[in-house]
């Protein structure tokens, strides 16, 4: 499973946050800036391993968002094991997910295996049937949130965490910089990525396991995750 999500626009302005600095002196920010334009990231977020695929833009309309998921979601499936024939399951695999819907998606009459899902926010964009029907040809099932359930996509969170380890106490003056510095940041978790699960307090008294929340989803982790701006995210 993988989460897909957009974040944005960050503007050139000062963003405040904490950071470390020698007793007496202070960060201080100007209180004079540009507006030089907007940066925004698109995500692809792997729960299970805690690896993110990240790309900063400055616009994302459909012309710049499909391109980029098609791009990596071919290589995700690249890197899968080849499926086992199994041809009569195919469909019922694909169908276990549209039971419940109230407006279930129409399938295709030949479906390949159901190799990956993809969470997506409800938004008309991740919904147009050429993208819809690139997913169901390469195997990938769109799972969507309902409207006003964005908490249900864990790429908030982890947008959240990159944001603070990205902007706090910094002062971009062009978007440039802002793509750079979540590029930059997202190479870094991944060099030591932490998964995120499902669950809060009540899976954590039933597992009898620590759980620690990652603000922006109901996504948590077994271990404290640093956001960055002098906080660690934990219940």
């Amino acid at each position: 499973m993988w989460c897909a999500d957009q974040a944005g626009p960050f503007q050139t302005v000062p963003h405040p946050g904490r950071s470390w600095r020698p007793e007496g002196r202070p960060a201080r920010l100007p209180h004079e800036y540009v507006r030089n334009g907007t940066a925004k990231v698109m995500t692809l977020f792997h729960p299970a391993t805690g690896h993110v695929r990240l790309r900063g833009v400055t616009s994302c309309p459909n012309a710049v968002l499909h391109p980029w998921l098609k791009q990596e979601l071919a290589a995700i499936l690249a890197g899968l094991p080849a499926p086992p024939p199994m041809a009569d399951q195919s469909r019922l695999a694909w169908e276990r997910w549209q039971q419940g819907l109230t407006v279930p998606v129409t399938l295709p009459a030949e479906l390949p295996p159901l190799r990956a899902l993809l969470v997506l926010d409800n938004l008309a964009g991740h919904r147009t049937p050429e993208l819809v029907l690139w997913l169901f040809a390469h195997g990938v099932m769109p799972v969507y949130t309902p409207l006003g359930g964005s908490w249900l996509n864990m790429a908030e969170s982890i947008q959240r965490v990159l944001k603070g380890r990205a902007l706090d106490g910094q002062q971009p003056t062009h978007p440039d910089e802002v793509i750079g510095w979540f590029e930059a940041v997202a190479g870094h978790w991944n060099r030591d990525p932490t998964p995120f699960e499902w669950g809060g307090e009540r899976a954590a008294r039933r597992n009898r396991q620590p759980r620690h929340r990652v603000g922006g989803s109901g996504a948590t982790t077994r271990r404290p995750v640093y956001r960055g701006n002098g906080y660690w995210q934990r219940k």
